[in-house]
This record gives structure tokens, C-alpha cells and sequence, in this order.
């Protein structure tokens, strides 16, 4: 069944683990001829509900020396901005946040395995400054699908619907498992534990405050690299 999603900043990895759900195939061998090919996922994301503060929507919990902390960037509030779809919303520059976040990205990855590899590109989509908040999460999402390994069949919504029916690439209706909701910072998911993925993975401080489950992806990624699929989806090297 496709996933319906909320768009987000830096996703938790239980996101992604939503999203890999679906792809067929047993196992990933990386190189060489003997790789095998994942049929993708279908991912839809909502871009036409109303714009939620306190959300995943701008903001990402990742884990710094001083534990889990969180990040979050401002968006420019209108008349009327929680009764706007999430599609219309843009994102404030005014301040220097893009410098802030990258600043508090190093500081928390820098020694991290992986983190160099993927430094560059990471920053120049955060460099590039997308006017809408979409625009900016659809970037990041992209980034991350590709570098974790997934295989993804992404879409947007084209209008809003309460009871997760969207319409599909040839107008028919299709209905997905909605987790519009379901993934928030201030509520815990079970959605890692329901697909016996919760388990550890090295993590930078985890000798100083032990292993923290369901950080951005971005935590993942730069300390399994492309291993990260084999943690996202039960596969075998």
C-alpha cells in the first residue's frame, strides 16, 4: 500500500523506514553485476494541508554532545498563515539560521565516518535557499532517499483529503496508509518496533549518553553511510 506522509525537515528514521516498507526484493549486494534492483516504494506527501507548528514540518532532532537537541527553522507568517496549505508556506531568511544549523551539524558529525562524503552537497541544498518550505524539505528528502539507497516512487498530493485517498498518476483514486500524523516530536511513533527495526546502530556520543532511537536521518546516514539500507530494510549484504 503507498504511504502518505507530512512533509519534513531532516525526516526521522522512522520515516524512511515507513517509506522502505514496501520495496520488494530480499536482498542488496552494493557493486558489481550480481546487485539487485528494488522495486520502489509509491510515497505521496501531503503538500496541501494547513501548515502545523511544532512539527517535523521545520524542525529535526539529531544527536550533539550534549545529547539529543533539536533544530528549527522560522517561516514567514502571513494573515492567516495555520490556515494556509503547507505548499504556500515560505521560508524566512532573515535570519542567519542556515549558518546556525550547518555550524551545529559539524559540531555534532564532524568525526562521524561517513560525514565528509556527504558535507558538500548536503550544505549547498541548504546554501541554495528554496523560497518555499516544501521546496526546501522536498530537496533534503530527495538527498536522503538517494544516499540511504532507497527506492522511491515520490509524489505530491494535489488536494487535500481527510481519509488519506489520493489521486494517482492516471486520476484514479488510490488509497494509502496514512501517517500524516503518526510522526511527531512530541509523540512517540511505533512504527521502528513494529517492523523490528529498533535496534542500535554506532552513534558518535553513544558511549556518553547511550544509543538515542529515532533521530533525523541525517544521524543514520553519517555513521552507517550505505549501510544504511540494511538497517532501514531487514536486507542482507
Amino acid at each position: 500500500m503507498a504511504k502518505l506522509l507530512s512533509t519534513a525537515y531532516f525526516p526521522p528514521v522512522s520515516y524512511f523506514a515507513a517509506m522502505a516498507q514496501e520495496m520488494s526484493g530480499l536482498t542488496y549486494r552494493r557493486g558489481g553485476d550480481g546487485s539487485m534492483e528494488l522495486s520502489p516504494s509509491v510515497v505521496y506527501i501531503e503538500a496541501c494541508e494547513n501548515y502545523q507548528k511544532q512539527s517535523y514540518r521545520n524542525r529535526c532532532r539529531f544527536y550533539a554532545a550534549d545529547g539529543v537537541q533539536a533544530l528549527s527553522f522560522p517561516v514567514i507568517h502571513v494573515d492567516g498563515t495555520y490556515k494556509h496549505p503547507v505548499k504556500d508556506i515560505r521560508v524566512d531568511y532573515s535570519t542567519p539560521w542556515v549558518q546556525q544549523h550547518k555550524r551545529a551539524i559539524v559540531s555534532a558529525y564532524r568525526t562521524s565516518a561517513y560525514f565528509e562524503y556527504y558535507q558538500d552537497e548536503l550544505f549547498a541544498i541548504l546554501d541554495s535557499r528554496p523560497d518555499r518550505l516544501i521546496d526546501l524539505n522536498m530537496a533534503l528528502l530527495r538527498f536522503f532517499i538517494e544516499k540511504t539507497g532507497l527506492r522511491v516512487d515520490l509524489r505530491l498530493t494535489e488536494e487535500y483529503s481527510k481519509d488519506g485517498l489520493v489521486a494517482g498518476p492516471d486520476g484514479e483514486l488510490l488509497q494509502c496508509e496514512d501517517l500524516r500524523e503518526a510522526i511527531h516530536p512530541k509523540r512517540p511513533n511505533t512504527i521502528l518496533s513494529d517492523l523490528a527495526l529498533e535496534k542500535p546502530y554506532f552513534q558518535v556520543f553513544a558511549p556518553k549518553y547511550g544509543f538515542k532511537s529515532d533521530l533525523s536521518i541525517m544521524d543514520l546516514l553519517f555513521n552507517e553511510g550505505p549501510d544504511s539500507i540494511l538497517y532501514l530494510k531487514r536486507l542482507c549484504k
